[in-house]
């Protein structure tokens, strides 16, 4: 572990909390926070969370910087983005370890989640030659109308646990080709991550004579309501749960800011009955069971026709018993450790009371302190019908089989959760395809036809609705959300006709 924090930089973890410039900051009232490893329980090493006073000077830092980066050509900020993408492949193996080490994701799953930051990053350098806008005919002659888009500001990013890195660079990029300065609040369980991020942005903005455009400020709720309520910060996005999503965008829509909401998921795959049993089996077990189910798009109901579901029920459990557990950073791991206690917690409490309301434990349901306190077995659990329990997100390695009769009623189980995030089907009728493509059909933000509900290209917009907040990032044209649009319109006579024919006067 000690050989891992040196190459990236991190031998002095305890001196401070990095502010966003090259330097440490240290102070005596600030709290200091022990990053844990969920595989064996034992602490990492320690950091300092900011302080409320150093939570502004880093609000200053970062506005001040705004004033100078959006004045920067866009393809110039594209290709600073471009370093941070090479600097990230630099250190793509340590950094994609610390991922593993930190939140327990195995290792292949770390080092993809460092492969999405350099692959965002070279998507945004693309689209820092792309930012377009609109011309649009003005009614009124010898007039041009058009739209452009300005940078908005000070981007705040709140991500969560699960995905430490890859959603700040989500946002970071591409606000950064836009023209903004970012400040990234970490989740308070994965802080070593987001401090190594730090140093690597550091030194890209130092090779470039530049400070203040990727900030970092480490804290929990005190540093979390100070940032959502700043209005130097004029767009939030935050990644979390429904409740405190709430709560964010109430707080924000309060002082008339942005807001880019990545909430909780409910996943569904529907499998038809002509459906490639062996490749959705494939893909149900890595969509329920890839991160240990601490994915918002982990898959965690799944929708069988009738005439299949006993033999891809048989399958599946098949498949659960098989999948190797342990250190995720050993070879062969296909699943580690649930992040916290509390995980474990809330996985026991979804079973009892599916078992309760009539649920089959299938397989799962169990243990595993042989492996390691937070250790758990994938659950597969048969249900008769989509009780309370099956519509909540409980964010753990459970799995939901219920069967239908027809499409039609597939379709109405998968849209009756509140959350709206990711959705497939399995089938090899295009008709039954885009049936549920279609407008009528998934009412989510992501719809996949022969493809799991976990794991998304950057090239898309990333996102849901309903109560999954409707926000979208990453890819298509996520960057108008990072800018201010501005119709424009010019008058090159010399007479001032006015819109809609209005005469006004002589």
């Amino acid at each position: 572990m000690e050989a891992l924090l040196k190459k990236l930089h991190l031998e002095s973890i305890n001196a401070g909390v990095c502010t966003g410039t090259n330097n440490w900051m240290r102070d005596d009232a600030a709290n200091v926070v022990t990053s844990y490893n969920p595989t064996t329980g034992e602490p990492i090493a320690q950091v300092v969370e900011a302080t409320s006073a150093q939570f502004n000077g880093v609000v200053e830092t970062a506005t001040k910087a705004f004033m100078k980066w959006r004045d920067m050509p866009a393809p110039a900020r594209g290709e600073v983005v471009r370093q941070l993408g090479d600097a990230l492949r630099e250190y793509k193996e340590p950094l994609g370890d610390l991922v593993s080490l930190e939140v327990g994701k195995i290792r292949a799953e770390g080092h993809g989640e460092v492969q999405e930051m350099i692959d965002v990053c070279d998507f945004a350098v693309g689209l820092s030659r792309q930012l377009y806008g609109m011309t649009m005919g003005s009614e009124r002659p010898h007039h041009r109308m058009y739209e452009q888009w300005h940078p908005i500001g000070v981007a705040g990013v709140i991500s969560a646990f699960n995905f430490p890195v890859a959603v700040w660079a989500w946002n970071a990029a591409i606000a950064a080709v836009c023209g903004d300065t970012c400040i990234w609040k970490p989740s308070p369980l994965a802080p070593l991550t987001s401090v190594a991020v730090q140093h690597i942005c550091n030194k890209v903005m130092a090779d470039n004579n530049l400070e203040g455009i990727f900030n970092l400020t480490l804290g929990g709720v005190d540093i979390g309501e100070q940032m959502i309520n700043d209005r130097r910060l004029p767009l939030i996005s935050f990644t979390g749960s429904i409740p405190v999503g709430r709560h964010v965008a109430q707080t924000v829509a309060g002082r008339l800011g942005k807001l880019i909401l990545e909430l909780g998921g409910n996943n569904a795959i529907i499998v038809e009955n002509d459906a490639d049993l062996d490749m959705t089996t494939r893909a149900v077990v890595f969509g329920a069971v890839g991160t240990t189910g601490q994915r918002c798009t982990s898959t965690r109901r799944l929708l069988v026709h009738k005439d299949v579901v006993d033999i891809l029920t048989d399958s599946l459990v098949k498949a659960y018993k098989q999948v190797p557990m342990g250190d995720p950073l050993a070879e062969g791991t296909l699943m580690g450790p649930l992040i916290t206690e509390k995980s474990v917690e809330s996985y026991f409490a979804a079973i009892e009371t599916a078992k309760a309301a009539g649920g089959e434990v299938l397989c799962g349901g169990e243990r595993r302190e042989d492996l390691g306190p937070q250790f758990v077995t994938p659950t597969i659990i048969r249900m008769s019908s989509q009780l309370d329990i099956v519509c909540e997100e409980t964010f753990a390695p459970i799995l939901y089989i219920m069967s239908y009769d027809n499409l039609d009623e597939a379709i109405n189980m998968h849209n009756a959760v509140t959350q709206g995030l990711s959705s497939a089907i399995f089938t090899d009728s295009l008709k039954k395809a885009e049936r549920f493509l279609s407008a009528t059909g998934s009412d989510c933000g992501i719809a996949n036809v022969n493809i799991g509900t976990s794991g998304a290209e950057i090239g898309g917009a990333f996102g849901g609705e309903k109560d999954t907040g409707g926000g979208r990032e990453s890819g298509s044209d996520s960057w108008k959300a990072y800018m201010r649009r501005q119709t424009n319109t010019i008058n090159w006579s010399k007479e001032l006709p006015l819109a809609q024919g209005i005469k006004f006067g002589n």
